[in-house]
């Protein structure tokens, strides 16, 4: 792998961090003005992340981690100049890539078990 990088996941969350970030963010979920099908997922309507989340993660092959927007590293800023937030990749140093699109977390209907089914099957193929 490409200086020394280790394979690992990224979770992008469609908002920033931060105090005024997340304050936005729950401005605009009211609102309806934002959405993050990937924080539907890791938080739902709580402030911290559910335990069926952090169960999943503990079951992959590899560390996931999650950022917001103005949080992510250069590989992952890469990746988001061509993919809209938010979204899974896969880091490697190599062929860094987007494995679960916005569309596809939205699919996921907030439930950890049919993200982690299909991430499995994105990393096994």
């Amino acid at each position: 792998m490409a200086n020394g990088s280790e394979r690992r996941l990224v979770g992008v969350y469609n908002a920033n961090g931060g105090l005024v970030g997340e304050l936005s963010y729950v401005i605009g979920k009211i609102r309806g003005t934002a959405h993050c099908g990937l924080c539907d997922i890791t938080h739902g309507k709580r402030p911290v992340y559910r335990a069926e989340w952090k169960e999943m993660v503990k079951r992959l092959p590899l560390p996931l981690e999650t950022v917001h927007l103005n949080e992510a590293d250069a590989p992952t800023a890469r990746l988001l100049e061509s993919e809209q937030a938010p979204f899974i990749a896969l880091i490697d140093g190599e062929n860094d890539r987007v494995l679960i699109n916005a569309q596809e977390l939205d699919d996921c209907g907030g439930d950890s078990e049919v993200l982690f089914a299909l991430l499995s099957q994105r990393l096994a193929g």
